[in-house]
């Protein structure tokens, strides 16, 4: 995994949650998790404030395994991407310290201009350099 380049795997990541063909997303999905790798959203605030009154204490989101990372990233494509208002783009910010790595990331509109979100990510990778663990940080 010494070889690694981190700015491509974020592009790679990136893309994945841009990408139109279901197929294609699978494919990549596949590349770049591995086998059990598991994606960790923290919901956005008002959700985590909506928990805590209830008595939830955590309030992570987790999608497990690549058929659930195939559902959790179709339905941020529907609900982002396809409507064709906005597109999401890597921040050219990645780095790398030993099995992990974090990059920023963006939704901006598709005929260009300001951000309108974003987020951080943490990825744990393994031996092979696939994602173990996706830490999402939206806002």
């Amino acid at each position: 995994m010494t070889d690694l380049n981190v700015q491509d795997l974020a592009g790679r990541y990136v893309a994945l949650w841009c990408e139109p063909d279901l197929e294609l997303r699978r494919k990549a999905i596949r590349e770049l998790w591995a086998e059990g790798g598991v994606h960790v959203l923290q919901p956005p605030q008002e959700i985590r404030e909506i928990a805590a009154r209830l008595g939830f204490e955590s309030t992570t989101l987790e999608a497990r395994g690549h058929d659930a990372i195939e559902v959790r990233v179709a339905r941020s494509y529907e609900e982002f991407v396809a409507p064709g208002e906005f597109t999401f783009t890597p921040r050219d910010d990645a780095v790398r310290l030993n099995d992990v790595v974090k990059f920023g990331w963006q939704m901006v509109p598709v005929g260009g201009g300001e951000a309108v979100g974003g987020g951080l990510e943490m990825l744990v990778l393994d031996e092979h350099g696939r994602i173990v663990t996706d830490y999402q940080f939206p806002g």
